[in-house]
Order: C-alpha cells, then structure tokens, then sequence
C-alpha cells in the first residue's frame, strides 16, 4: 500500500512538473510571437515614397527646414545622452513625429540597464533590421521611455541608461558605426497611454529612422 501510494505520489510531482513546463513554454511560445521580425521592423522604419509636387519656392523652403534639421541632428550624434537639454530634447520629439518609427517592448531588469535575456530576440531583430542594405547606413533615434513608476529625475535617468544600453549592443554585435545611432531619454515626459501613467506600454524603446530619402519626381 505504501509502495503504491509512493508512485501514485511519484505519478502526481511528475504530472504536476510537466504540467508547469508545458505552462513555461506555451508562455515562451506566446512571448516569441509577440516580437516583432527584422521585416516587421524593416516595414515600419521604411519611409513611404513622396511624389514631389510643389512649387520652387515651397521645395526651396522644404529644402532649408530639412537642411536646418539635419544640422540639429548632427550637433547632438556625438554628444553624451545624459547632456541633452529638456528644450533639445523637445525639439526633437517635434522633429520625430512625422518620421517613420516603432515601439518596441525591451525589457531590462529590475531597476538596471540590463538588457534582460528574454529581451535578446527583440533587439537581434533590431540589429538586423537596421543592418538590411535597405535601410543600412540611415541614422536611427533610439528613444527610451519609462512609465510614471518613481520619482521623474530617476526615470528620467534611467530611460536614458536604457537607451543607450541598446545603442551600445547594435554598436558591438551588429557594428553599425557609432554616429549612426542617437540614444535619447524622456523618461515620463512623453507617455504612449498617458490615461493609465503606469501601464506596460509606457516602459518602451522607440526606434525613429530620420532619413527620408524615398523620393520620387512628378
């Protein structure tokens, strides 16, 4: 009787262990469709074509205000992340908001710079999509954001961490030239779903291509 209630106990630990490692990896299948592929990302960074129509002198404008943004730009590639002012940081966010982009979801861990390992995929995809002879040689903004969790300066401070900690791994694994990649940090600043200030999709990296140069004549 012993001997039979010691395998049925046996039977029972070892359902219940393959029952939790079916659970685990039915969870990691679910997190590994959830990441977006380098085509995905491709798809979203690529600018969509413009068909010139304008006039020499609304073209002769476009021209000095793009002139004038690429000078902005190039005055911060080599500046530290953390020296950005807040008037900077919002002309930025100006500049940004018609180029093509995508969020992505990059977990770090707890309260760190860390990239987390469940993360990797993500920014594998990154680097291989920033690397696609389609958009290889663009210059890309990495944003990071964090959700209003804390005190503002301390996630302020790690957002920027944060998003330098991805430019710093596309730098080293995916050798894409360090002037190329501009990490920025916002903190709380600007909320995805500023209804619910502490929601997951606050806690992101957004990827910004600033070229756009998809232009074809009419």
């Amino acid at each position: 009787m012993a001997s039979q209630l010691g395998r049925s106990g046996r039977k029972l630990t070892y359902t219940a262990i393959v029952g939790s490692l079916a659970l685990v990896l039915t969870a990691g299948l679910a997190g590994a469709q959830d990441q977006p592929s380098a085509s995905q990302i491709i798809k979203s960074l690529t600018p969509p074509p413009r068909t010139v129509t304008r006039g020499l002198s609304a073209e002769t404008a476009d021209t000095a205000a793009k002139a004038k943004e690429k000078a902005f730009i190039d005055s911060i590639r080599a500046r530290k992340t953390r020296s950005l002012s807040s008037v900077e940081l919002d002309r930025l966010a100006t500049i940004t908001e018609e180029k093509p982009n995508i969020d992505l979801e990059i977990r770090f861990e707890f309260n760190s710079d860390r990239i987390s390992q469940s993360a990797v995929p993500t920014v594998e995809a990154l680097g291989r999509a920033l690397t696609d002879p389609s958009l290889n040689g663009n210059t890309f903004i990495l944003a990071g954001h964090a959700d209003a969790t804390g005190a503002t300066d301390y996630n302020q401070d790690l957002s920027e961490r944060r998003a330098e900690a991805v430019r710093q791994y596309l730098i080293e694994n995916y050798r894409i030239p360090e002037v190329n990649l501009v990490a920025v940090g916002y903190g709380e600043t600007h909320l995805k779903n500023p209804d619910d200030p502490v929601a997951a999709e606050n806690r992101r990296v957004a990827v910004v291509n600033m070229d756009d140069s998809q232009t074809s004549g009419n």
